[in-house]
């Protein structure tokens, strides 16, 4: 990431056809979905009763789509016991959602790599990714007067956004601040002054309106900085990481569950192939249904045309978690002082979902040196 690859700054650009590595097609994944299908009795693989509530979490933003799809259109439901129900709970940034595992509250989550980093190293390897999601859509928005001027030397003095303390958003803005000399600190002050309490939604009126210089912001709302608040995407990301593709989004699970309930995260993973698939199989109508399953989520209003279509160009969607990149995002976070260690061998478990992969005759994705 950021320090390991060369920075381009540049527009916002067309999306890439998806790996098709990643893309599983409709009709292989219900053959997969048939051939592996959900336990029916009351009692699964390890001879447990199945739960009765599996706790979902996830983010209200374009960056969780897959999750977003997969509850509205019913994939993670369907897919398991008819004993156990999935009940779902949203939050506006990972670390939250971190603590909520953490805590206990929550069985399996979509969270950026972040948190999934920072949950594995709290709990000594008790939360573990078994998927990748999402990559893409997340930048830094600055004004146009910064973007310019001076950039990005200008930024001393000034006040940058980010979702949450310790985010991914968060993380890589000020890796990347790092990187141009301007330096941050996790406690407050610093050459540029990160505001990682106000929100995005609160950030985006607030560059709006001029009280701040710009944010790191994932989707939707880097496409807001842009067209409502007039901004200019000054980097994006995705220039950051080889071949222009990160890990956005990832979905973790507790060890408890998997040791307990293998059956229910294999149900899981499959609703999240069958959304990730619907998802790229229908290009001209997902931005729609995600759109609409994200405003009913919230309780607010749709998107703006311009925005989703704006924000999609910057999305892709895929299983792969991106092993080597998670490792960066593990020494970025070591560096800046969130974690105690880089250490973080052992935090992938893609058994079960290459096994799905392998049994629909599609490449299977790797965990590198990071699990099995």
């Amino acid at each position: 990431m950021v320090g390991e690859t060369l920075l381009r700054f540049s527009a916002p650009r067309r999306r890439s056809t998806r790996r098709a590595a990643t893309t599983v097609a409709l009709l292989a994944t219900a053959a997969v979905l048939g051939a592996c299908g959900s336990a029916t009795a009351s009692t699964g693989a390890t001879g447990q009763p199945d739960p009765s509530t599996v706790n979902l979490g996830y983010l209200v933003n374009l960056t969780h789509a897959p999750a977003l799809i997969g509850v509205s259109q019913g994939f993670f439901q369907g897919a398991m016991p008819k004993s156990t129900t999935v009940k779902t709970t949203t939050f506006s940034a990972g670390p939250a959602e971190s603590e909520a595992l953490l805590g206990g509250a929550l069985d399996a989550a979509f969270v950026g790599p972040g948190p999934a980093i920072n949950a594995f190293i709290k709990t000594k390897g008790k939360v573990l990714i078994i998927a990748g999601t999402a990559s893409g859509g997340a930048g830094l928005v600055v004004s146009k007067t910064i973007a310019d001027g001076n950039f990005p030397a200008d930024l001393a003095g000034k006040t940058l956004s980010s979702p949450q303390l310790g985010n991914t958003q968060d993380i890589a803005l000020r890796t990347w601040l790092g990187t141009k000399g301007l330096a941050t600190s996790i406690n407050g002050g610093g050459q540029v002054t990160i505001d990682s309490s106000s929100g995005n939604s609160v950030s985006l009126q607030n560059f709006e309106a001029g009280k701040i210089a710009g944010g790191w912001v994932p989707e939707p709302y880097e496409s807001e900085f842009i067209l409502q608040g007039k901004g200019t995407l000054a980097v994006d990301e995705a220039s950051l990481w080889p071949n222009g593709q990160f890990p956005t989004t990832v979905l973790v699970v507790t060890q408890k569950l998997l040791q307990n309930h293998p059956d229910i995260v294999n149900d899981l993973l499959k609703g999240l192939v069958k959304s990730v698939n619907w998802i790229n199989a229908n290009e001209s109508t997902a931005p729609a249904a995600v759109n609409a399953a994200l405003a009913a989520t919230t309780g607010g209003k749709l998107l703006k045309s311009n925005v989703l279509a704006l924000a999609w160009t910057h999305l892709s969607f895929v299983l792969d978690p991106f092993a080597a990149d998670l490792q960066t995002d593990a020494k970025n976070a070591e560096q800046l002082g969130f974690n105690k260690t880089a250490g973080i061998n052992g935090i992938l478990h893609l058994g079960p979902l290459n096994a799905v992969l392998s049994a629909a005759g599609e490449a299977t994705v790797s965990a590198g040196s990071l699990g099995s």
